[in-house]
């Protein structure tokens, strides 16, 4: 495999500190890439999630094999059939694909993280009373709430996601999108990727 063999290993050297998966409602597209010439669908898929952690890897692609089949694709997990010891190993990868007759490679890794701190001024309100009689205006009517200013964290992923065709190497889709969230959460793998599948949707690439 020649593109996808210069770029995997620089890929996996920067690795991930376990997924950072987010809820598909803060995801923005940052860019979408189609090979104009390819008109085609994907029918089988090896799923690869570039990830140090192993249950991070077994997770996330299990979800996406799942989601890929709902749609009426075929996909397998790329871990089942390789060791994590190999994830990274071309050769093994390009031998597989054969072997499955698969003939597309999907491949999601984290590009980058960043941190936003915001600041949230302090606030006074007032406190609701009922002026039934009033007295009570001029008692209450003064009484506030005080709310002390406080600092929030967000955090950012960039993520990325390629689709190759397995016979050439070739980059057949791309997509790049920026989530918030935390760190690794289970319960957001389902919504991410359905944002992702539903991008490849627009493009053709899937028929559901």
């Amino acid at each position: 495999m020649t593109k996808f063999r210069r770029n995997f290993a620089g890929w996996l050297a920067f690795g991930m500190a376990g997924l950072l998966l987010m809820s598909c409602s803060t995801t923005q597209v940052k860019s979408v890439w189609k090979d104009p010439s390819y008109f085609g669908r994907p029918q089988k898929v090896m799923v690869v999630a570039v990830a140090k952690e192993a249950i991070s890897r077994r997770i996330f692609e299990d979800e996406f094999v799942l989601q890929l089949k709902a749609r009426g694709t075929d996909a397998i997990a790329s871990y089942t059939v390789l060791p994590d010891k190999k994830q990274d190993d071309q050769e093994s990868i390009a031998k597989m694909l054969v072997k499955l007759g698969a003939d597309s490679l999907l491949i999601s890794r984290l590009v980058s993280k960043r941190s936003v701190r915001v600041y949230y001024p302090a606030t006074v309100s007032h406190r609701p009373h009922y002026y039934g009689k009033w007295p009570d205006y001029y008692m209450h009517g003064y009484e506030t709430i005080n709310t002390p200013g406080y600092t929030t964290k967000y955090e950012y992923s960039l993520m990325e996601t390629n689709l190759y065709d397995a016979s050439n190497d070739n980059l057949l889709w791309a997509a790049t999108t920026e989530s918030g969230g935390s760190y690794f959460n289970q319960a957001m793998i389902k919504p991410y990727i359905a944002s992702i599948l539903n991008i490849m949707f627009e493009h053709g690439l899937l028929t559901k």
